[in-house]
């Protein structure tokens, strides 16, 4: 039997070189999915005791390229950022903005008046405020003696 010397970092490194492996396929999917991927704005949501307010960003989009819809629980926010002219002179060195149609959606949670939902755009932020319905409480039913 021929004998071995000791690395005490082999372990390490075995270690290191299988964790490489374990996430190589995350990573490699997330680059495929980053380069197929439509682009969606991020958006911040808040909640108070009277509504809910989401705020996206949107720069660059005109006003008529976005539609905001609220169907039973569910806040809709869909569009298009449409590609500008292209420019047949000037040839371009890098494209990183997203262009395309996005659609988000959002599960309110709580009961809102539909009816008095309101949204408006300004420097590229649409904000939404969803004002909340009161919740119906439950009414206690005085329970009486049998005679």
């Amino acid at each position: 039997m021929p004998i071995i010397r000791w690395d005490p970092f082999r372990e390490l490194i075995e270690l290191r070189d299988e964790i490489g492996r374990w996430f190589e396929g995350t990573l490699e999917r997330e680059r495929k999915e980053r380069k197929t991927a439509l682009w969606a704005p991020d958006v911040d949501i808040k909640e108070t005791d009277k509504e809910i307010v989401v705020k996206a960003d949107l720069p660059g989009m005109k006003l008529e390229d976005i539609e905001v819809s609220v169907d039973k629980d569910q806040l809709i926010i869909k569009g298009e950022r449409k590609m500008e002219k292209e420019e047949k002179e000037k040839d371009y060195i890098r494209v990183e903005r997203s262009y395309g149609s996005f659609y988000r959606s959002f599960d309110i949670g709580v009961p809102i008046k539909e009816d008095e939902v309101k949204a408006t755009y300004k420097d590229g932020v649409l904000e939404i405020t969803l004002p909340k319905a009161e919740v119906k409480k439950a009414k206690k039913v005085q329970i009486e003696a049998a005679k």
